[in-house]
This record gives C-alpha cells, sequence and structure tokens, in this order.
C-alpha cells in the first residue's frame, strides 16, 4: 500500500479488491445514480471514506440542486468536480471539496490558476499528474493542497509527483494500489 494513491473506483471489480487492500479513502468515478446508494453502504459498513467525482454520476445532472442531493441524500466524505459552482455549494454545506482541472497549455494554467482562487476548493486534483512542473506552480500560487491524476503508473512517477509537490495521487490503475 502507498500511503499517497487515492484509489479511482470505476466498477465493482475495482471497488472488491479496494475492500481487500488498507486505504481508508477512494474516489468514486464513473457511477450510476440507481447503484449510489448501493455503493455507499457498502464503503460505510467497510468504513472507507469516499470522494464522489459529482460530474461522472449518470441519471444526474451537475449543477448546484444536484450537489445539495447528493450531500444531503447521500453523505459523501468529498466530492470532485469541474465546474466552480458545484465546488462553492459543496463547501457552504461543510463537505470537503475537490476541484478537478486539465492543464493542456499556459491558457489553461493561468484559467485554472484564477478558478482555484474564485471557488477556494479544499483540495485541486491537478490532470495530468504526469505534469509535474504545474503541480508545485499551482500550489505556490493558490496554497491549495494538491492531487495529482491522470497517466500516473509507476512507482516513479508517483514519486515524481509527491517531489513535485503533491499530497496525494489518484489512480485507478490498480497494479499500482
Amino acid at each position: 500500500m502507498n500511503k499517497y494513491i487515492l484509489p479511482a473506483i470505476r466498477s465493482m471489480k475495482d471497488m472488491e479488491k479496494f475492500f481487500k487492500m488498507d486505504y481508508d479513502r477512494c474516489v468514486l468515478l464513473d457511477t450510476h445514480i440507481g447503484h449510489l446508494q448501493g455503493i455507499l453502504e457498502q464503503m460505510k459498513k467497510h468504513n472507507k471514506e469516499v470522494m464522489l467525482h459529482i460530474d461522472l454520476i449518470k441519471g444526474l445532472s451537475n449543477d448546484e440542486a444536484a450537489v445539495e442531493y447528493v450531500i444531503q441524500q447521500y453523505k459523501p466524505h468529498g466530492v470532485i468536480s469541474t465546474k466552480s459552482k458545484i465546488i462553492k455549494r459543496a463547501k457552504k454545506l461543510n463537505t470537503l471539496t475537490i476541484l478537478r482541472v486539465f492543464i493542456l497549455d499556459s491558457t489553461a494554467l493561468s484559467r485554472s490558476i484564477e478558478l482555484i482562487k474564485q471557488s477556494d476548493p479544499d483540495l485541486v486534483e491537478v490532470l495530468p499528474g504526469v505534469a509535474t512542473k504545474v503541480i508545485k506552480e499551482i500550489s505556490d500560487q493558490t496554497g491549495k493542497r494538491i492531487i495529482a491524476g491522470g497517466l500516473i503508473n509507476t512507482e516513479e512517477e508517483i514519486n515524481l509527483a509527491i517531489e513535485s509537490g503533491a499530497q496525494y495521487i489518484t489512480s485507478s490503475d490498480v497494479s499500482i494500489w
């Protein structure tokens, strides 16, 4: 087990493997609203904290009303979104927030830094996670804790992201969990 990994659960098979490991929290991706209650009940039964990616819940719009409903109904430990309005609403409901940003070029970097400052998330997930050059820059300019995610699948890449200032790594690659 690597203490810096936040397993990203995409399937029931991933979830079953996750339950057999010593991790105490995960990110839940690509789920259906009809399965959410059962999944979260299983997580609670296994004493696992869930950061729920609101944008990736099928059957649910990704707006302020949806995040309010999910938080009140299902009580996840935290929520992840690419939308600042969802982050702001979740913060008002005293839920851990993670803003997910995609850094593709210098314009995306500048816009993301402004979005982070505007929405004030608890953590920022930077994708792709192999973009270690910008991890430190975003952390320095915003004062936020960083999660590196996307395209990380070796111990070397994990270590490089951590050395660059990431607090955690999200990965759906079960071989590095």
